[in-house]
């Protein structure tokens, strides 16, 4: 499952709104995408760090889920748009930077801005969440799906330049004078935050196009497939890439991450790679032995009963259960035996069935006799 936002940031539940900030910005710098060119897992670790300060970072935000937990933004199973924003916005609101020099992107990354600026009006899109809930069968043997998400796509009549001429067209923002954010008085405190009539990109386009507004892109449905492999467990999480967002006015698009829950199964219960269930054993198959046909994912698998078995005696199948993610190697089922006892007898049957339990004696009733062997203690005898 996604992983606990206060894990992430690395703060107590407690944790004051001044300490959530102080461990983001600590965190994010470390796995800036800017500082580990090389090292594509940083920037997944700076996305999951913007989500999380995205929703820790706001109170309101934080107490939706304190109470709901991840649920408070998934907006419902089964699609939608998860409402994360760009992970890069988060930080350049939260070290005021976006735009020319003398920002704290300066200090961290050595000048010129970091990725935003009014060099271009290209921005990356956003990723999207989508939670899919797939069977134990599926998960087991692995499948693909067809998904149907609304996300911005590439406007057609501009193709993707925001420009009704099809060029770019663009001049400096005119609200934030180029720099991609605006400042706003707070008391004694002045807060940046990046710029509503650019968006971030510091440049606006002088004709924009009349479908998207000069955007360059446009919501609309669109049908994605993955490819979910065998052994995925309930909160895996898979990644498309530049299946999100399409980016503003041609920016490359952001990814797609999808978020697997398991259905509950009617029959199985699997704990990793092992699955187990419990199987009825007639009275007398559990007494004089025999053969047993038991459910498997693969279908159906016959055991040998040995006589005298118990209920709660477990029989262990090899390889019937989960392949494993990782290994690729097969967990395995384990089955265990529930004695059915008759519950409608005549009177014929029930002095047959009275004459047999006495005629076999204590000696054959091991486990009543150790019992009461043990117990002997506790009776006035």
């Amino acid at each position: 499952m996604a992983r606990d936002y206060y894990e992430v940031l690395g703060v107590s539940r407690d944790a004051s709104q001044a300490e959530i900030k102080k461990a983001y910005r600590k965190a994010a710098v470390k796995f800036h995408p800017d500082k580990n060119p090389d090292d594509p897992s940083a920037e997944d670790k700076f996305k999951e760090l913007g989500e999380a300060y995205e929703a820790l970072g706001d109170e309101d935000k934080r107490a939706a889920y304190d109470r709901y937990g991840h649920a408070a933004f998934q907006g419902g199973r089964g699609g939608g748009r998860g409402g994360f924003h760009d992970p890069m916005d988060i930080f350049s609101q939260v070290f005021g930077g976006g735009g020319g020099g003398g920002s704290m992107f300066d200090d961290l990354f050595g000048g010129g801005g970091g990725r935003r600026g009014g060099g271009s009006t290209k921005k990356r899109g956003s990723d999207l969440r989508y939670d899919l809930e797939i069977s134990l069968e599926e998960a087991a043997s692995g499948t693909e799906k067809e998904l149907e998400i609304e996300k911005y796509a590439q406007c057609k009549k501009c193709t993707g330049t925001g420009s009704k001429s099809g060029s770019s067209g663009a001049k400096a923002c005119t609200t934030c004078g180029g720099h991609g954010v605006v400042q706003q008085q707070r008391g004694i405190f002045i807060q940046q935050a990046t710029c509503p009539e650019c968006r971030g990109a510091g440049q606006v386009i002088a004709d924009p196009c009349s479908d998207c507004n000069g955007d360059g892109r446009k919501q609309a449905p669109e049908r994605v497939k993955i490819r979910i492999p065998a052994g995925v467990d309930d909160g895996t999480r898979l990644r498309s890439t530049s299946k999100g967002d399409t980016g503003l006015r041609g920016g490359p698009s952001g990814d797609l991450y999808v978020f697997l829950h398991m259905k509950d199964h009617d029959v199985f219960q699997r704990d990793g790679d092992d699955l187990y269930c419990e199987v009825p054993l007639p009275f007398g198959k559990a007494a004089l032995g025999g053969e047993l046909d038991v459910p498997t994912l693969e279908g159906s698998s016959t055991i040998k009963v040995p006589p005298g078995t118990q209920g709660g005696t477990t029989f262990r199948l090899r390889d019937k259960g989960v392949t494993s993610l990782s290994s690729g190697r097969k967990g395995d089922l384990h089955v265990e035996m529930q004695v059915e006892v008759p519950t409608k007898l005549n009177s014929e049957q029930k002095e047959k069935l009275k004459e047999f339990t006495e005629s076999i004696g204590e000696e054959n009733s091991p486990m009543e006799g150790g019992f009461f062997e043990k117990a002997k203690r506790f009776f006035d005898l």
